[in-house]
């Protein structure tokens, strides 16, 4: 049994404590918004916080988030009210499958919390998610709206 802090509400969940935060999330938690992608973390479509961190969770164990705050994407609106990351999102029309989305939301919201106002070469070096789909323009434009917001 392991106690987790997910988007402000504690859970005290029947896991293996080496088991991957992602699929602790996922199946204990009932938290489907973050998604498995590679495995290997190096796609991001797994992004959530750890103490407002961006942390790839298919390769974070979940005991190492035990007395932290865990932040999916499910806990970044406030309550009807999205995120400005996103409202962006909506607003340009990034997703076109939307597998991706979540993680790379995640991804954009720490680097906006760290660099307000990031540059082109920000983002490149931040937000490393991959998205298949080939987003990348849109997901750059609605970046710089959501840091206009």
């Amino acid at each position: 049994m392991i106690r987790l802090s997910i988007n402000g509400k504690s859970h005290d969940l029947d896991a293996d404590p080496n088991t991957p935060l992602l699929w602790v999330i996922r199946e204990q938690a009932g938290l489907t918004g973050t998604k498995y992608g590679c495995g290997v973390a190096q796609c991001g479509a797994c992004t959530v916080h750890i103490d407002g961190a961006p942390v790839r969770a298919c390769s974070f164990p979940a005991s190492a988030a035990v007395g932290k705050q865990i932040t999916t994407i499910e806990g970044i609106a406030q309550g009807a009210v999205l995120h400005k990351v996103q409202k962006a999102w909506i607003d340009h029309e990034v997703p076109q499958c939307g597998y991706c989305q979540a993680g790379m939301i995640m991804a954009v919201v720490a680097l906006l919390k760290e660099k307000p106002r990031p540059t082109d070469a920000d983002i490149d070096a931040n937000i490393t998610n991959i998205c298949r789909c080939g987003t990348f323009q849109q997901v750059r434009e609605a970046i710089h709206a959501a840091a206009k917001a």
